[in-house]
């Protein structure tokens, strides 16, 4: 009988233990997938100033506003509404 009792108490305190561990595990948050906004935002880092002035020199919309918005001498916005590159993009 008291094989039993010790069989039972050790399991007891070994679920214990276990229970105290397993409450302690930090769950970490899974990351987010970036979004179409953090993307964009992204490459407006990668662009810079570098003299082009012409929506032919362009190869995205992101970049024109990029170049319209932060670059000297832009010819890129005739009718001056801020949307550079009507007719390409």
């Amino acid at each position: 009988m008291s094989k039993k009792l010790l069989l039972l108490l050790a399991v007891l305190v070994g679920v214990f233990i276990y229970s105290k561990n397993d409450q302690n595990v930090e769950v970490l948050p899974q990351p987010a997938l970036p979004t179409q906004e953090t993307l964009i935002q992204a490459d407006r880092f990668s662009f810079r100033c570098d003299g082009r002035q012409h929506c032919s020199q362009m190869t995205s919309y992101e970049e024109a506003k990029f170049f319209l918005e932060s670059c000297p001498n832009t010819k890129m916005d005739g009718d001056n509404d801020g949307i550079p590159c009507e007719r390409q993009f």
